[in-house]
């Protein structure tokens, strides 16, 4: 697999955000040597989020993201705000271009020069809200000019940069900036972590359906594997059919059984008790989750009355399958419980805003999906009062394993 191909969740996700025509296309074409985005002096040329996977080093494989100016007007301009807003869910870092029209140029020798003072009213309250979600970010103060050098030089600091990306000025202290800035985002802990160590052994159980895409493994199972291989252990991967033959044939215990949730019920009667099995739907629930709130969420099933709703919500959009996860196996385990829940669908990278109806939300394992969006969607079903869960996490409970699907986490119910 090669730089591009790392997939976009695993990436290191920078958004550019500010106000109409404060340079950022300009910026984002500058920083990467490349015209990513279109850029022009008339204000509210972007629309949709504009995406860009590039490397910027140590950091890694990034994802850049150009959004609309956050003070669009009209119908559609705040419905380009909304989708700047949900660009903003994914960001591991944000970079705030600085609207620099109508403002007198800092002066470099000013030592009491203060960034608040500089900026308007919506673009303090912007940062502000970036304080409050606690997500990093650096401000470009851009339209600089032949002054930018000596403005980084004598007013620049870790999170402030000045820029002129029209002459591709301060691209270098810019970049500086992202990477110093990148250390304060939480570190996403491995899929296997505290699972695995080198030299341990793991069975992987791949159910090859009409679902799996054709020559290859799903993405989940591809991560997973990855992350084995890192850890200087190795791993046996086999279908649910052959599992039993290949458990036989090993020479040693496996550390770990590691399976696709939806063959659960099957796996969980072909290996041992002595053995440990998860899923790696579970494995995403540790990753970009709550495990432990996620796992209560699950439980929280149990307490569904006639007629209560439940929100199932997948992350993307995939062709139906006859005997689709989403759409027919989990209703059918949820009504095995409560046969008169009354459950809805809902798919695709949004998530919905109208929540407080439902009692449980079930969400797929998020593969899709970067740290800072699930945990966006945890956050906001937690404000609104409505416990979320995960496929793998469900599946396990209605299954009625999910003591032992946990057990290796160190989660005992």
């Amino acid at each position: 697999m090669g730089l591009n191909d790392t997939p976009g969740a695993s990436r290191f996700t920078i958004g550019i955000f500010g106000k109409r025509n404060a340079g950022k296309s300009s910026l984002i074409n500058s920083l990467t040597g490349q015209s990513i985005a279109l850029a022009s002096s008339v204000p509210g040329t972007t629309t949709d989020p504009v995406y860009k996977a590039m490397e910027i080093l140590p950091i890694g494989p990034v994802m850049l993201i150009d959004t609309a100016g956050l003070d669009d007007q009209g119908e559609l301009g705040a419905q380009r705000v909304e989708k700047s807003m949900e660009a903003l869910r994914k960001c591991h870092l944000v970079v705030f271009v600085a609207h620099s029209d109508d403002k007198p140029d800092p002066d470099p020798e000013d030592s009491t020069w203060n960034l608040a003072n500089y900026l308007d009213e919506e673009e303090n309250s912007f940062l502000d809200q970036m304080d409050r979600r606690k997500i990093p970010y650096v401000v470009a103060v851009n339209k600089m000019g032949e002054a930018t050098d000596r403005l980084n030089e004598k007013l620049g600091r870790k999170n402030l940069v000045f820029t002129d990306a029209d002459l591709r000025l301060g691209m270098d202290r810019l970049k500086k900036a992202l990477i110093d800035n990148s250390d304060r985002t939480e570190e996403e802990p491995g899929l296997t972590d505290g699972l695995i160590q080198a030299g341990d052994l793991a069975v992987l159980v791949t159910p090859i359906d009409t679902a799996a895409p054709k020559g290859r493994m799903i993405l989940p199972q591809q991560q997973v594997l990855r992350d084995i291989l890192d850890k200087g252990a190795y791993a046996v991967v086999t279908r649910e059919g052959e599992l039993d033959q290949a458990l036989h044939a090993l020479g040693k215990k496996p550390r770990v059984v590691i399976t696709d949730s939806q063959a659960f019920r099957l796996v969980d009667k072909i290996v041992p008790d002595d053995m440990e099995l998860t899923s790696f739907s579970i494995l995403y629930a540790r990753q970009k989750g709550r495990l432990e709130d996620m796992v209560k969420a699950a439980r929280a099933l149990g307490d569904l009355q006639p007629g209560d709703k439940v929100l199932i919500a997948e992350a993307c959009t995939h062709h139906r399958q006859k005997d689709d996860i989403g759409t027919v196996k989990l209703p059918r385990l949820i009504r095995s419980i409560q046969p008169e829940a009354d459950i809805q669908m809902h798919s695709g990278h949004s998530f919905p805003e109208n929540i407080r109806d439902y009692k449980v939300i079930v969400h797929c394992g998020a593969c899709m999906l970067n740290r800072p969006e699930v945990q966006y969607r945890l956050d906001y079903a937690e404000e609104k009062g409505v416990p979320m869960t995960n496929y793998g996490l469900t599946i396990a409970y209605c299954t009625g394993i999910l003591k032992r699907a946990v057990a290796p986490f160190g989660i005992l119910l």
